[in-house]
């Protein structure tokens, strides 16, 4: 077998989330059952595995997957006419070009490049941070109606300093049960690296968020609380009240799925990969 990383770009606006589910089209899905076509006469059908799974109408710029492809799987992709003693990096480049073709040129998700994975390499587990994006048009904020399947309209004005001061309080090792969906047997300790809000030249505010993972709705519950302090509603001491308490609250909204960005996801150095995946896996402590 051999594993090959994926590098995905994706609208959600139409798809039910990332991970595969019966009767609903979703990124997973598309992309799986586009190289179950192009491997059609080479059983069994390829399974991905991602760095982080969107919600329903999340997008990204940077996902990861990986997909593990037996030998003669890889060696049918090489294209007719191809030099015989092509080697595996080119084929693996080839699974890219091929899922894209079959998606066709206006395709909501395109994997923007496919790669031989090194050695450990897992898209999840070797994963050291996320980092998200989320965009507010606030009263002040230009009205852009190009850009309203990934941005959310708030009707007053937000404080962006009040905003930015909150978001920075809520950083480091904490229990984030306060803005997470409890999900069995998964903890909810998390480290915060960063989450900044700023505004645009256009007057749309940017939230941006790194964390060594997040759980189910984290990343738009922290927005929800910080936008809360930038309309007045809660204060900076109030939100860290909130995570403190570690229970889930109704003092916030939780923000809409469509302002959300997955941009970028982050990966130790070449040798550590398999290390890395092994400490992920360990369940986090406080200390």
């Amino acid at each position: 077998m051999r594993r090959i990383r994926l590098d995905l770009a994706y609208d959600g606006t139409d798809f039910s989330g990332w991970a595969r589910q019966p009767g609903l089209r979703t990124v997973q899905g598309v992309l799986e059952e586009t190289m179950a076509t192009i491997l059609r006469r080479y059983p069994p059908h390829p399974v991905l595995y991602v760095a982080g799974r969107t919600d329903a109408g999340v997008h990204a710029t940077g996902q990861v997957a990986h997909v593990d492809l037996a030998t003669d799987q890889l060696r049918s992709l090489r294209r007719r006419g191809a030099p015989a003693g092509i080697g595996e990096a080119e084929l693996a480049q080839l699974l890219g070009q091929r899922i894209n073709g079959v998606l066709g040129a206006d395709s909501d998700v395109v994997v923007r490049s496919s790669t031989l994975a090194p050695e450990g390499f897992d898209a999840r587990f070797s994963a050291i941070w996320r980092r998200y994006r989320y965009r507010v048009a606030d009263a002040a904020a230009e009205h852009d109606p190009l850009e309203r399947r990934r941005t959310v309209r708030h009707p007053t004005e937000l404080d962006v300093e009040a905003m930015d001061t909150a978001a920075r309080a809520l950083l480091g090792l904490h229990d984030y049960a306060t803005f997470c969906k409890p999900r069995p047997h998964s903890t909810t300790i998390r480290t915060l690296r960063s989450f900044a809000w700023r505004r645009q030249a256009d007057g749309v505010l940017i939230a941006s968020l790194e964390a060594d993972a997040f759980c189910h709705s984290m990343v738009r519950s922290l927005v929800g609380a910080t936008v809360a302090v930038g309309d007045g509603s809660l204060s900076g001491d109030d939100v860290v009240r909130l995570r403190d308490e570690g229970q889930r609250t109704g003092e916030f909204l939780v923000m809409p799925a469509k302002g959300l960005t997955l941009t970028e996801v982050g990966y130790p150095a070449a040798g550590d990969f398999a290390t890395r995946a092994e400490q992920t896996r360990a369940r986090r402590e406080l200390i």
